[in-house]
């Protein structure tokens, strides 16, 4: 019970959190149009009882359907099945400092950017490790008189993507302002990048993804807009239709969904010759600090939040 006020004016009131099986009967809310409109479904998802989902990073959907959420609770990676939303199982607990990128290949292998641990790690979808890049606890940072330079991976590094041929991308980050490839095996064949607001310069490089081209898309995030390069990172192209984008899923079909973060939040759908398809704001859906994107096999949607307003996992059925 909260007492604010003072004097005569003196009240007292009880603030009644619920979840969403609680909340009350109302509308469906319908976002999107044409051929990719969407259903919020306010009941997913179902988890263990007693449990939180605290600072929800990002997500990643696999083959079988199952929803990865990476988030910053004492189960760092909990699974639920996409269609019901039923919980499936955890992993990493104590494994992880501060979680936040995720990205699911091919194969199944579930691969994490942890961004003060200073690591990428490949894992089995039952959180055994396979592959460990960086060192735990180590920043590569080299401070000069005229500030830092640009170091080899990684200082605070924010997201992994993996190309068709199986090479690893990954963006660093928040302390280093560059791009780096690896081969499948994990050894460091290329890095881009430096600080900047020209073509090929970085002000935050947030996410990365591999389109069907074979394009690296870069979300630079502070600079609003998404940067393309070929896999030599030679830079391609600019999109600034875009207000900070913190995440990319790149869809088999050729279809780019973008994570906007500025503009009180909006989730933006591009075609990969960057026509945009459709884009719902946060005043439209309620969301709020969208910070992670992904699709399943039946392109029904999911979107993870961080900020001071929503700490929580969304599903949007496709209608």
């Amino acid at each position: 019970m909260l007492t604010v006020g003072h004097g005569d004016f003196r009240c007292r009131y009880q603030r009644q959190l619920m979840t969403p099986h609680e909340w009350p009967d109302l509308p469906m809310l319908t976002v999107g149009h044409g051929d990719f409109r969407y259903q919020q479904d306010d009941s997913w998802p179902t988890l263990p009882e007693g449990w939180v989902m605290d600072h929800p990073s990002d997500l990643a959907v696999d083959s079988h359907d199952r929803v990865y959420v990476f988030n910053r609770n004492k189960h760092p990676m909990i699974a639920f099945e996409a269609d019901t939303g039923e919980f499936v199982t955890s992993w990493g607990e104590g494994e992880f400092k501060e979680p936040h990128g995720i990205f699911i290949d091919v194969d199944d292998h579930v691969w994490t950017a942890d961004r003060n641990d200073h690591t990428v790690v490949k894992y089995t979808r039952y959180g055994e490790k396979l592959l460990e890049l960086g060192t735990r606890g180590w920043a590569n940072m080299t401070v000069t008189p005229q500030g830092t330079t640009l170091d080899p991976p990684f200082n605070m590094p924010a997201g992994v993507a993996i190309a068709e041929d199986g090479c690893i991308f990954v963006a660093d980050g928040y302390g280093n302002r560059q791009v780096h490839r690896f081969s499948p095996e994990g050894e460091l064949e290329l890095s881009w990048g430096t600080s900047g607001t020209e073509p090929g310069q970085f002000a935050l490089v947030h996410q990365v993804g591999v389109d069907t081209q074979g394009r690296v898309l870069i979300c630079d995030r502070a600079n609003n807009r998404i940067q393309f390069f070929d896999r030599e990172g030679q830079f391609l192209h600019i999109w600034d239709d875009v207000k900070a984008p913190g995440d990319v899923y790149c869809s088999p079909e050729g279809v780019i969904y973008v994570a906007e973060q500025g503009g009180g939040g909006s989730v933006s759908i591009f075609s990969e010759d960057g026509e945009l398809i459709c884009r719902f704001t946060g005043e439209e859906s309620g969301l709020r600090g969208v910070h992670g994107i992904w699709i399943d096999s039946k392109k029904n949607l999911f979107i993870s939040e961080l900020s001071h307003h929503g700490h929580c996992v969304q599903r949007y059925a496709k209608i």
